[in-house]
């Protein structure tokens, strides 16, 4: 028999720390720091995170731990010393008076637990005292440290290194939450405020959109945006970019208008910043937990993304004796709530049709960050799983059904679509209905039938519209598949443009592709219309009218105009048609493009040309999008 793998014989990444030698323990602790510090400048430095917080945060706590079992890793140097990134080299510096520190996480109620004991303990209270700590929601999004002198505001920093952050001044001018003049009483000759910048869910997917409208690389959620509409060159564009602010904490100051952490966030409250109207104080580990429970549950429905609660010693003479450790304070915790699970509200159900005309129910969601992804779909995978039953038929999530108007846990991991897990049945709004599945085809009408597997016997757990071809859907589904990465992977034709061409009557069928050359005029005004229509919706959802509109002569569409074959006798305006495996074909004449361009990967114009009229192409395909 193969013997099992002893802890020397795994790489060190996957053995545990308590079986690392001295010198595995410094190897793993140099790949681990090399590795964290690569993410961190990916987070802060270029606003472009490749992993998940859940995945950063078990690094990081790795790191720590192999630092805690061999303290003689740890240096000046060390990452558990430091917060951030270093500033980027196109931003003026700015020195923070106080450094921007971070805070310690927990994962778990039994760690919060052990905060305020550990607090107590510290502090050395008798039990029957009171110790008030507050909770706020843990904004996901860019901390900025805001300098007003004398009421007026002089200057603004990201964190950067916690030492020295990037100068944003100019661009904070733009968001019109934060007030240039403080106003009020109390407000002291000098204080850094300190707070969050964030983006609107609302707001983001709007940016969104129009990012996608003019062909530029989407966000992938709300955090990424407003990090790197902040961190612009250009403050008109961070003016076009709807940012938001929420203060909570304070560096610097000449004095201060309260004794106790919250009664200083109710005054920058009264001088005119936004403060969060949900901190509040708990006496205790339960009342905390509590309240983590409840923002949770209302995390959906904020509006912006919050990945956690964070709880402070509420009074600041306790903070001070309190003090700080490494790179956080000792009377501060960041609870963060898990990675890749959240609470949302279906807001409806949605039967989609496959191109077998599999009916496919999915959750229409309010949109909810799940693993630093903005989700708003989920899979209901089938009618049986929507009543509560498991492919087996036996019951699954307790045999609790899934109704339109639920508090749902949704769930993702990796790249697997996200999919509702389970039901908060006590927040279940009276008077809900038990879902009923359709029994006919919601676009052509047909019956949908579950048909019974001849060699089993047992129906099939998917219901089928019998509509076939005269069905839409199903041939939308099939000219989508036919032009998709895994059959003849034809640049330009996505998902979107392929419904386009479908509803506009130009690709009714596999052979309409290869015509389209012949309809250029039709072709063009189906995007122009498209994108009209698309221009109006955002008018209709911002109040907002356009500054400028090009006229239609003077609009380009670059997959419509600029994606000839390399054939002399065939100018078609199409992107190029690449077959995995086998030589590429001219979309539009059918030519040979030339073989495979190395690597195992079919060449497609840009490469060698069609063979058709050996003439290669000057510049490779673009999308066929507008511009």
């Amino acid at each position: 028999m193969p013997r099992s793998k002893s802890a020397s014989d795994r790489p060190l990444r996957d053995q545990i720390v308590e079986s690392l030698t001295p010198d595995d323990a410094a190897a793993e602790h140099a790949r681990l720091e090399e590795e964290i510090a690569a993410h961190d400048a990916r987070y802060y430095q270029e606003d472009a995170p490749s992993v998940t917080d859940a995945e950063y945060d078990a690094l990081r706590r790795r790191y720590e731990a192999i630092e805690a079992r061999f303290p003689d890793l740890r240096d000046t140097e060390s990452l558990s010393e430091k917060v951030g990134a270093a500033p980027v080299a196109k931003f003026a510096k700015i020195t923070h008076a106080v450094p921007m520190l971070s805070l310690g996480n927990a994962f778990s109620d039994e760690e919060v637990v052990e905060f305020v004991a550990r607090v107590r303990r510290f502090l050395n209270l008798p039990a029957d005292e009171t110790l008030c700590f507050t909770a706020e929601p843990k904004i996901d999004g860019l901390s900025c440290s805001l300098r007003y002198e004398h009421g007026r505001l002089v200057s603004a920093a990201t964190r950067g290194d916690g030492s020295q952050g990037e100068d944003v001044t100019a661009n904070v001018r733009t968001i019109t939450e934060i007030p240039h003049v403080l106003k009020g009483d109390g407000v002291p000759e000098l204080i850094d405020v300190r707070g969050e910048v964030y983006m609107d869910k609302g707001d983001f997917l709007a940016l969104n959109a129009r990012q996608e409208e003019a062909g530029k690389p989407l966000f992938a959620n709300p955090r990424n945006a407003a990090a790197g509409s902040l961190r612009q060159l250009d403050s008109a564009i961070t003016a076009a970019r709807p940012l938001r602010f929420f203060a909570y904490a304070w560096g610097e100051a000449s004095s201060l208008p309260a004794d106790t952490q919250i009664g200083v966030v109710h005054a920058f409250g009264s001088w005119g910043l936004p403060i969060n109207p949900l901190t509040i104080l708990a006496e205790d580990a339960a009342g905390l937990l509590a309240h983590f429970r409840k923002i949770g549950e209302m995390r959906a429905q904020l509006g912006y993304d919050i990945d956690g609660v964070v709880y402070k010693v509420d009074r600041l003479d306790l903070q001070r004796r309190l003090g700080f450790v490494s790179r956080s304070p000792r009377w501060a915790l960041a609870h963060k709530f898990p990675a890749e699970q959240a609470t949302t509200v279906l807001e409806d159900i949605e039967i989609q049709v496959g191109r077998t005309g599999a009916l496919t129910p999915v959750a229409k969601l309010i949109p909810v960050s799940v693993g630093g992804v903005v989700v708003s779909n989920a899979t209901l995978h089938n009618e049986d799983y929507i009543r509560g039953i498991g492919g087996d038929g036996a019951p699954i999530r307790g045999g609790v059904d899934i109704r339109i108007g639920d508090t749902v846990v949704v769930q993702r991991a990796g790249d697997v679509i996200p999919q509702v897990v389970s039901v908060v049945l006590e927040k279940r709004p009276e008077g809900t209905k038990a879902f009923e599945f359709t029994r006919h085809c919601p676009v052509c009408g047909s019956l949908a039938v579950r048909e019974v597997d001849p060699k089993t016997g047992k129906q099939d757990a998917v219901r089928r519209c019998t509509g076939g071809l005269i069905c839409a859907a199903q041939a939308v589904e099939r000219l989508r598949h036919f032009a998709s990465r895994n059959a003849f992977d034809i640049e330009g034709l996505g998902d979107e443009n392929v419904q386009l061409l479908f509803d506009a009557d130009l690709v009714r069928a596999p052979a309409d592709i290869f015509r389209l050359h012949e309809r250029g005029d039709e072709l063009r005004n189906a995007f122009l219309a498209q994108r009209e229509l698309r221009a109006q919706q955002r008018e209709a959802e911002t109040g907002k009218a356009r500054k400028n509109r090009l006229a239609d002569e003077k609009r380009q569409f670059l997959g419509v105009e600029n994606s000839p074959c390399g054939r002399d006798q065939c100018q078609a305006p199409r992107p190029p048609l690449r077959r995995h495996g086998r030589p590429a074909r001219c979309c539009a004449c059918g030519g040979d493009a030339g073989g495979d361009g190395g690597g195992g990967r079919p060449r497609d114009h840009s490469d060698g040309g069609c063979i058709g009229g050996a003439r290669p192409r000057e510049s490779p395909a673009p999308q066929a999008a507008g511009q």
